[in-house]
């Protein structure tokens, strides 16, 4: 059996600048000085609130940790000591009253809608802060959940703006390593902590590095099926990153509208994003 392909390597210098660029101008583009993100212990969040500080300054960035009532305790420690590092202010909310009226009133539930409404509390709980603080949302999604569908749409998926979007997790833990993550955040198993014990990858079914080697020549590199196949991945494996890619697109973009006008927004109506700026 060939040995299978790397995951995607990062370019941590030439990264780094263009995102914290991409943070600056986009939110001064929108007329904002400040950010909010919700800072979950995981490495994601710790990576965005690492460029988000050096973007627009550790004092113009709130953190804000969410914990539920069962969420592991290790979660919230991991976020103090994001917050610390990069030095911005960290606020903590226990969502736990919020989502346990939503749960009750919605009856029997599994561990799936439990989830949903926990991660769309956060949402709720950040958007507030921002009109609270004037401060844009940013989002922590990186490349290889969105193209999965591995989300929460309105949840974690949303934000105003996304500056990891387009690095895959492997990506997301070179450039982590580069800008002084704690160890202790880059080396946790990947958990959304939506339920006790939950992990990313015992979820998904693979690990992120066997799937982002497989992404990166799939969506990036327009890799054929055949290609795939006889690079050494699984024949199982492909059609089923295929499949999930397919199925979830419809997270990855904004409300299809019907079109009955001769303009309609986001069909015929389309401007430049610094249109009018």
């Amino acid at each position: 059996m060939p040995k299978l392909p790397a995951p995607p390597q990062c370019h941590t210098e030439l990264a780094t600048k263009v995102l914290c660029g991409f943070l600056r101008e986009e939110s001064h583009r929108a007329g904002f000085q400040k950010a909010v993100l919700g800072l979950s212990g995981g490495i994601d969040s710790a990576l965005v609130v690492e460029l988000a500080a050096r973007a627009l300054g550790p004092e113009n960035v709130l953190a804000v940790a969410m914990p539920y009532r069962t969420s592991n305790p290790i979660s919230l420690e991991l976020a103090q000591d994001s917050a610390l590092h990069a030095g911005v202010a960290l606020e903590v909310v226990d969502i736990s009253t919020m989502a346990d009226a939503c749960i009750d009133q919605a009856g029997e539930t599994d561990s799936l809608r439990r989830g949903n409404i926990m991660a769309r509390a956060r949402m709720i709980t950040l958007y507030d802060r921002s009109a609270r603080d004037n401060a844009l949302v940013l989002g922590t999604s990186n490349k290889t959940e969105l193209l999965l569908g591995y989300g929460t749409i309105h949840g974690d998926m949303a934000s105003a703006l996304n500056p990891v979007g387009d690095l895959y997790k492997s990506q997301i833990v070179a450039l982590s390593r580069h800008l002084g993550v704690p160890k202790a955040i880059i080396y946790r198993p990947p958990s959304a902590d939506l339920w006790s014990g939950q992990t990313d990858e015992e979820e998904l079914g693979f690990t992120y590095d066997a799937v982002d080697a497989l992404l990166v020549r799939l969506v990036d590199e327009l890799w054929s099926r055949d290609q795939l196949i006889e690079a050494g991945f699984a024949t199982d494996f492909v059609d089923g990153v295929r499949q999930r890619i397919r199925i979830n697109q419809y997270k990855r973009r904004p409300p299809l509208i019907a079109k009955v006008a001769n303009r309609t927004v986001n069909l015929d109506f389309r401007y430049a994003r610094d249109w009018g700026t």
